[in-house]
This record gives structure tokens, C-alpha cells and sequence, in this order.
């Protein structure tokens, strides 16, 4: 006990052993010294500096919108009217995507064909006229079932009229169809074997039907991303999601257009009639090209601005809010309103020409700002509508088209669409 009490070594208890432990050893040595706030004041200057004279750019910069942009980013994707350079997206997809300008694709390196019927002829070709350029060198055959009667005038504005062969000999078993559709899905294989076998400027067969009409600016503009010595199929979906469900998603649907590139058209060409007699079941010309498609291996490239529109009605909510992507084609023009209001459908889409001739690569894109003085969410469409909401609108909500129009399928759900949608708004 003496001992313990003489000890200068002083116990702790530790509650979690429950035992006493001994202090830790006093440290003798010197404490440090504090760090200079020198570097820390310096490196708080230089953010300071930095942060200011990133706020005097940001402010003196000029804004290419005409209406306040501090509610949303303004999103632009087209130019103001009169300039002659397209927008930034634009110009970097060029940039970024095309070939060198000795190897890039034009008008002259297309053959268009187009599937065309003799009792709908005279009505329809007057789309044909729409887009087709014969000054521009353009190269097209239109395919009929049979012969129908021209005139000296359709002779200089349309392309030459050809008849389609025979097909008696393949079979066709869909109840539902008919068997123009094998007569249809040969149209590549037939176009193909009129082009002279020297000619070695023909880079892309495209395909359409009589009522489609084609930006074909854009067409080229979307081919040009494309090595056209590869093996590509080039074409969209439908909009309907039934229609995706009972053909398929992996199809190009032929009334929107889809392009095939020469060597793979050869290979077609070599192959199509003996994979016509493998799928007598199949409805329609474009799955059949999509089956023969599979046996090559060759899967669908899809690019967004081929338009089937299976749809039934106004265009205009999908119109409005166009995929930032280039407009390339239009389908169903006889199913669907007149684009424009108290216009023929043919004077309407004569319309269009106007912006196409100003910036083609622009049309149908839209743009997004907003006026924050009266509360306004401004969409502008180029080329082609401008809208006011009351209120404020995400970029998010404005570019999803508005339902007004119908589903292919009149009685199945009006939202069965394979993209996203959104309710017409009431207010005016």
C-alpha cells in the first residue's frame, strides 16, 4: 500500500475494459509551427479574379434570342432568317460526319425508286413534281403495276415511268394483303438492273412510294455520315407501336423511305427472288426487304427524319416538336390533314419551299426561349409555326409532340404511340 501511494504514476479508469490504464507519455517536444496563410489567400484571389471576370463576359455577350433566357437555356436550332450559315449543330454535324468534299455524296450519286399505282396515279404524281429535280440531274424511275397515260408536260417535270415485271410465279398467302407488295419489294432489284454496270457514279438506291414527298437536301446532308462502298440499310419505324408490334421495330417502313447502299443493293439483287419464295406469309413489300435484309445480316441504320406517319389527322403537334435530326421525308399525305390551314395538301406542302431554299438543314427544327415580362414559353418551328404558351414550359415538356392527331389503329389505345406524347393544352 505504501508503495502504490509513493508512485508518481497516476490511473485512469477506462470504462470500456473497466480496468485502470496508465496516461500516454507527455511528449517534450517542440510544438509545430502554424502554416503561412500566405498560399491559402492567394489561391482565394485567384478563384475571385477568375469567378469575376467570367461574370463580365457572361454579361457583356450578346444573346441571339429576341426574348428573355435567364427562366431556360434559349435552345436554337436554326438561324435567324437572311443569314446564310446554318446553325452550330448543323455545321458541326457537317464537319464532324462528311466525307471530304471530293468524296461526298450528291444528287448525282442517288437513284430514287418509287412505288407507284396506275389507279392512284393521277392524283399522286403531283407530289412527285414537289420534290423531283430534273435540272438538278436527279436520277429517278417510277415503278407502276400498269401503264397509264402521259402527257407532254408530266414528261419534263417527272421521272420516266417503267412497268414492273411479272410476279405470278411467286406465291403470296396473306389474308390480309395483297400481292402487289411482292411487286413493290423488287423495285430495288429492278431499279438496279437498268444502271450500267460502268457507271460508277451511283453510290445509294433510296425507295419511296408515289405519296411520299423527300427534302432531298436533307437526304443527302443524312448520307453523307455513310460510307456508301459499306453495306447499309438506311430508313425509320413507324410512329404506331402496333404497327412495330406486328411487323417489327428492325424494319424500314418503304412509304417513309429507306436508302441501300450499292454493293448491298447488288447483293440484293443477287439474292431478293429466292427469299421472296422463303416468306409467302409476310404482309407487305418493306418486311419482305427487311427479311431478306436479316438473311444478309445486315441490320436497319435508323435515322429519325424518314416520316412514315401512321397516323390519322393534324400533323402539326408531331411537326411542331421534329426530332433535332434533319427532315428528310414525308408519308401518308393522302391519310393526313393539309399541313397548313384552308390550303389543298399539294399547296400546302408547296409552302415548305421557301424555308427549304433558305436552310434546308434548319427545316421543322425547333427552338425554345421565353419572355419572362408576360410570362410566355415561345416554341418556333422553323419554316413552319410559331407558338405562345401562357406560362412557363420546360425545354422538356416543349419538345414532346401534342396529340393532335390519331392512332393508326382508330380503336386501340390513342397513346400507343412509339415515342412520347403529351395532352393538347386548352389554353388558346
Amino acid at each position: 500500500m505504501k508503495t502504490s501511494q509513493n508512485n508518481p504514476v497516476k490511473f485512469i479508469w477506462d470504462s470500456t475494459t473497466r480496468y485502470p490504464t496508465a496516461p500516454p507519455p507527455i511528449s517534450t517536444a517542440a510544438p509545430p509551427s502554424k502554416p503561412s496563410p500566405k498560399p491559402m489567400v492567394w489561391l482565394i484571389l485567384l478563384i475571385s479574379a477568375t469567378y469575376l471576370i467570367y461574370t463580365i463576359k457572361l454579361l457583356s455577350s450578346t444573346h441571339t434570342a429576341n426574348c428573355d433566357t435567364d427562366i431556360f437555356a434559349a435552345r436554337r436550332h436554326f438561324p435567324l432568317v437572311g443569314k446564310s450559315n446554318t446553325t452550330t449543330q448543323f455545321t458541326t454535324f457537317r464537319q464532324q460526319q462528311s466525307p471530304p468534299e471530293n468524296q461526298k455524296t450528291g444528287l448525282q450519286h442517288i437513284v430514287f425508286g418509287i412505288a407507284a399505282s396506275a389507279k392512284l396515279w393521277g392524283r399522286r404524281k403531283e407530289y412527285i413534281k414537289l420534290w423531283y429535280k430534273p435540272e438538278d440531274k436527279m436520277r429517278a424511275i417510277v415503278w407502276l403495276d400498269t401503264p397509264v397515260e402521259t402527257h407532254r408536260n408530266d414528261r419534263r417535270s417527272l421521272p420516266p415511268v417503267r412497268i414492273s415485271g411479272d410476279t405470278s410465279r411467286f406465291s403470296y398467302t396473306n389474308k390480309k394483303g395483297h400481292r402487289s407488295a411482292i411487286r413493290i419489294s423488287r423495285i430495288i432489284s429492278e431499279t438496279l438492273r437498268l444502271i450500267d454496270d460502268n457507271d460508277d457514279n451511283v453510290r445509294w438506291l433510296v425507295m419511296g412510294d408515289d405519296d411520299t414527298v423527300f427534302v432531298t437536301e436533307n437526304l443527302v446532308r443524312v448520307l453523307n455520315k455513310y460510307d456508301h462502298n459499306g453495306y447499309y440499310y438506311i430508313g425509320s419505324s413507324s410512329e404506331s407501336h402496333l404497327q412495330n408490334i406486328y411487323f417489327s421495330y428492325g424494319m424500314a417502313y418503304g412509304g417513309g423511305g429507306f436508302a441501300v447502299s450499292y454493293p448491298l443493293a447488288k447483293q440484293i439483287e443477287r439474292m431478293q427472288d429466292k427469299c421472296i419464295q422463303r416468306y409467302p406469309g409476310l404482309y407487305g413489300s418493306d418486311d419482305r426487304m427487311q427479311a431478306c435484309m436479316s438473311e444478309l445480316g445486315v441490320p436497319l441504320t435508323k435515322e429519325l427524319g424518314f416520316h412514315q406517319y401512321d397516323v390519322h389527322g393534324d400533323l402539326f403537334g408531331l411537326l411542331a416538336a421534329h426530332p433535332i435530326t434533319p427532315l428528310v421525308s414525308l408519308h401518308h399525305l393522302d391519310v393526313v390533314d393539309p399541313i397548313f390551314p384552308n390550303v389543298t395538301r399539294t399547296q400546302a406542302l408547296k409552302r415548305l419551299k421557301i424555308p427549304m431554299q433558305l436552310d434546308s438543314a434548319a427545316l421543322m427544327q425547333q427552338s425554345i426561349c421565353y419572355d419572362k415580362v408576360n410570362g410566355w414559353s415561345i416554341s418556333v418551328s422553323w419554316g413552319f409555326a410559331v407558338q405562345i404558351f401562357r406560362g412557363v414550359l420546360s425545354p422538356r415538356e416543349m419538345e414532346t409532340p401534342s396529340r393532335t392527331f390519331l392512332n393508326w389503329y382508330k380503336k386501340a389505345d390513342y397513346k400507343a404511340y412509339a415515342f412520347n406524347t403529351r395532352p393538347v393544352m386548352r389554353n388558346p
